[in-house]
């Protein structure tokens, strides 16, 4: 019997007042799908890719969802985590994600990067990385 301690990442999970709706943004953004949904949960997760079996990314419910101001001022929500997405042509990720339905900050500090809203309102970045695209090492697609 092995005894040893197991970790894996299952997901990462995010609040929102309408998961299935987030949900549904993300798989068009990343081109994922989405393996369930209710009420209460949705997820998206890599196509062809049992869940549990790849990280994914997890949306719940909860009515008292209110965005986080970006960039940050003092006395208001707060982020707490974004995502970063690597992208071989900044520019046109901009475009596609803005079609998907995300808009972009008004504040921006990088031409290396775009900070991004999804529907929901929580930030994630759009990151001109080649080499990590192309690496044969990147799992994530």
């Amino acid at each position: 019997m092995n005894d040893e301690l197991k970790i894996k990442m299952y997901s990462f999970t995010m609040d929102c007042k309408d998961p299935y709706e987030l949900a549904k943004f993300y798989a068009e953004l990343l081109k994922w799908e989405i393996p369930f949904h209710n009420e209460e949960w949705a997820c998206v997760g890599a196509p062809g890719r049992s869940q549990g079996a790849y990280p994914g990314i997890l949306f719940q419910q909860n009515s008292a969802y209110e965005p986080p101001v970006w960039p940050e001022v003092p006395e208001a929500q707060q982020q707490m985590a974004h995502m970063d997405f690597a992208v071989n042509d900044l520019e046109k990720a901009v475009q596609y994600a803005i079609r998907c339905g995300a808009t972009m900050a008004d504040e921006q500090f990088s031409d290396d990067w775009r900070v991004m809203f999804d529907p929901a309102g929580h930030p994630f970045c759009l990151c001109q990385m080649e080499s990590v695209i192309e690496s044969p090492h990147f799992a994530l697609l």
